[in-house]
C-alpha cells in the first residue's frame, strides 16, 4: 500500500469534477428514470491489468453524493492487478451513485494508467541502480494526484513546484550569464537548506559544474539534458574522474524503447515527463450487480 495525499487534499478535487459534470441542473437522466430512494450494488472492476493508484477518489466522489453508501475497497494503492479484478464494491443511492460514476471513473482511469506506466519504466531499468522520476509536466490541478501515481507505480518524485527545490535551467543560465553565475546567485538566496539542481547541455557545461563542485559550491543534483548516450557515458566516467558523488539525472529523449540503454549509462536519475502527459488512462469499468 502506498499512502496516498490526505482526504483534505483530494476533496475540493472530486467536488470540482463533480460540479463540472453535474452542471446548473445536475444529473436529469437519473432523476428522470431512477425511482428516488432505489438502491444498486455494484463493482468497479479492471478491464484490463494495470496497478492501482487513485482508489480514494472512487471512495470520496460516492461518499460525496452519498454518505450513507458503504463501500469496500478491495485493493490499495500499489496493488497490481489482472484484468478482471474487482476494484471496490460499492452498494448506494443509484441516483446518487450513477451522478458520481463518471467523476470516480475519470479519476481512477487516469490515476491508474500514470502508476500502470510508470511500472513499466521502472521494470525496464530494473537491475541498473537507475530511478526513474517525474516532472511538472502534469494535468493542471492534478499534480499531486498524478505524483502520487508514479509513487504508486514504483517512481519517485520530483519536485512537486517551484517553492521546494531550485532548478536552474537553459534560459535561467542566459539570463545570468553562465552556469557559474547562476549557480553562485542560487546558492546565495538559498542557503545551505534547500537543494539545488542544474541542467546543461553538454559536457563542456558539466565541466564547469563540476569544477564548482570541487570548490563546495557546485549544485546537488546535475541535469544532462538531451545528451547522446554516449555523453551520459563520459558523463558519468567525468564524474567519476574527478572524485564526486554529485547525482547525474537523465533527461530527454527518454521512452521505453531507450530507457534501458540510457540507464546503463551509469547516471542515477532518468526523469520522464511521459509519465505523466503522456500515460494512456486504464479501462477501468463500473458494473451493476
Amino acid at each position: 500500500m502506498i499512502p496516498g495525499p490526505p482526504d483534505t487534499l483530494i476533496r475540493p478535487i472530486v467536488q470540482a469534477t463533480l460540479a463540472e459534470d453535474l452542471g446548473r441542473a445536475g444529473d436529469v437522466t437519473a432523476a428522470a428514470c431512477i425511482p428516488a430512494g432505489s438502491r444498486m450494488m455494484a463493482v468497479f472492476a479492471a478491464r484490463k491489468p494495470g496497478v492501482l493508484a487513485g482508489i480514494d477518489c472512487v471512495r470520496l466522489a460516492i461518499m460525496e453524493m452519498d454518505p450513507a453508501a458503504r463501500i469496500n475497497l478491495r485493493l490499495s494503492d500499489g496493488d497490481a492487478f489482472e484484468a478482471g479484478a474487482i476494484l471496490a464494491e460499492v452498494e448506494a443511492d443509484a441516483r446518487a451513485f450513477l451522478s458520481a460514476e463518471r467523476t470516480a471513473l475519470n479519476l481512477v482511469g487516469r490515476l491508474c494508467g500514470v502508476a500502470t506506466l510508470t511500472r513499466a519504466y521502472v521494470g525496464a531499468v530494473t537491475g541498473t541502480g537507475a530511478r526513474i522520476a517525474d516532472t511538472r509536466k502534469t494535468t493542471p490541478g492534478l499534480r499531486a494526484l498524478e505524483k502520487h501515481a508514479v509513487r504508486c507505480g514504483g517512481g519517485v518524485n520530483h519536485r512537486f513546484g517551484l517553492d521546494d527545490a531550485v532548478l536552474i535551467k537553459d534560459n535561467h543560465v542566459a539570463v545570468c550569464g553562465g552556469v557559474t553565475a547562476a549557480v553562485r546567485a542560487a546558492r546565495a538566496h538559498v542557503g545551505h537548506l534547500m537543494k539545488i539542481e542544474l541542467e546543461v547541455d553538454g559536457l563542456t557545461q558539466l565541466d564547469e559544474a563540476l569544477a564548482l563542485v570541487a570548490q563546495g559550491a557546485g549544485p546537488d543534483v546535475i541535469m544532462l539534458d538531451n545528451f547522446t548516450r554516449a555523453d551520459l557515458a563520459e558523463a558519468v566516467r567525468r564524474r567519476v574522474q574527478a572524485g564526486h558523488s554529485v547525482v547525474l539525472e537523465a533527461s530527454g529523449g527518454v521512452d521505453l524503447s531507450t530507457v534501458r540503454a540510457i540507464a546503463e549509462t551509469g547516471v542515477d536519475v532518468i526523469s520522464v515527463g511521459a509519465l505523466t502527459h503522456s500515460a494512456p488512462v486504464l479501462d477501468i469499468g463500473l458494473d451493476a450487480v
